[in-house]
């Protein structure tokens, strides 16, 4: 029985009837390390000891050297929810060359993935994060390189993905939740959504996929993260875009930039984001960035093309404030 696959998703996992779930990518871990890569050290630190989860901590070096103070970039990774982590080789190589470009501190953070733990777990776990970061903002927090040197005035977040849906939803929740007793606001300045992860039953427009094999196969990829969602890709989480019930004007943050890849399943979703966010009554900024010719997230898998560099300096001159 623990042989016979349920669902196959390769090359990402494969899920048995037995319910076992084998992850056949981004479960490789590069340590941390305080020699330099790329101008930029790391250090894990633990954010949620009771469910031991850690975020990695990413820092120029020039700026451990000297003390000053930077943006602070929390980013969220993807995978549907379900594969890798901060600490693969992926992520950890995203981060480094993100944060060297931006001259940012970066948190990358950890969530426990479904099916084992579904959502809306990771969402719980990556509040719980957001807010141990914030307990940095006074200079008195656990971690030292947060406290020394972030710049609370420039709160970043971002995230691929499944990772860029979670920021969504992190930014709509700190508009409405204090993060930390000292905010005024929302305490985030802008985020970043890469080729985020937003879907719907029916197509969002005329130009979305009407491939009933494509559309089926998310479904369950969404079915399989969120077991408990009564309307499937229906459920707000997923489908922000397309339910004229989920407002998105509160939105926490004053600049937004999406981007979206020409070739992306999720390319129209995308889009209709960014033309909901600017239609609702949100009084912000937003800007797309379309990566012809390409496909979802493909900067990560081919990181050292030309067209993955325009894709991070455009992600840095966000932070840096040049829009």
């Amino acid at each position: 029985m623990d042989s016979e696959i349920a669902f196959d998703f390769s090359p990402g996992f494969i899920i048995y009837k037995s319910g076992r779930i084998e992850r056949l990518t981004g479960e490789t871990i590069v340590p941390s390390s305080l020699t330099p890569h790329n101008g930029v050290v790391s250090k894990d630190v633990v954010y949620s000891p009771g469910d031991n989860l850690s975020v990695r901590v990413f820092l120029p070096e020039k700026a451990a050297k000297t003390g000053e103070k930077l943006p602070l970039l929390v980013y969220f990774h993807g995978g549907a929810f379900i594969i890798e982590t901060p600490f693969s080789p992926t992520y950890h190589t995203f981060l480094t060359t993100a944060v060297s470009a931006s001259d940012c501190i970066a948190v990358s953070v950890d969530y426990q993935r479904p099916p084992e733990h579904p959502i809306p777990i990771p969402y719980d776990n990556s509040w719980t994060s957001l807010k141990w970061v914030f307990t940095h903002i006074a200079g008195c927090g656990p971690e030292n390189w947060l406290n020394k040197h972030a710049d609370f005035s420039k709160v970043f977040l971002a995230g691929d993905s499944a990772g860029a849906n979670i920021a969504h939803h992190m930014t709509m929740r700190a508009a409405k939740e204090k993060l930390s007793p000292h905010l005024s606001g929302s305490g985030i300045s802008g985020i970043i959504l890469v080729h985020p992860y937003f879907w719907s039953k029916t197509p969002v427009d005329d130009k979305e996929t009407t491939d009933v094999t494509k559309r089926s196969r998310s479904e369950v990829l969404w079915k399989i993260a969120s077991p408990n969602s009564k309307d499937g890709v229906d459920d707000p989480l997923i489908n922000v875009v397309q339910l004229e019930s989920v407002d998105i004007s509160g939105l926490g943050c004053g600049k937004v930039l999406v981007m979206v890849a020409e070739l992306d399943l999720l390319v129209r979703q995308d889009w209709c984001y960014a033309a909901k966010l600017e239609r609702s009554g949100w009084m912000g900024e937003v800007e797309v960035m379309e990566t012809k010719g390409e496909s979802h997230v493909f900067h990560l898998k081919n990181p050292d093309t030309q067209k993955a560099h325009e894709l991070v300096k455009k992600f840095a001159s966000f932070i840096k404030g040049v829009m």
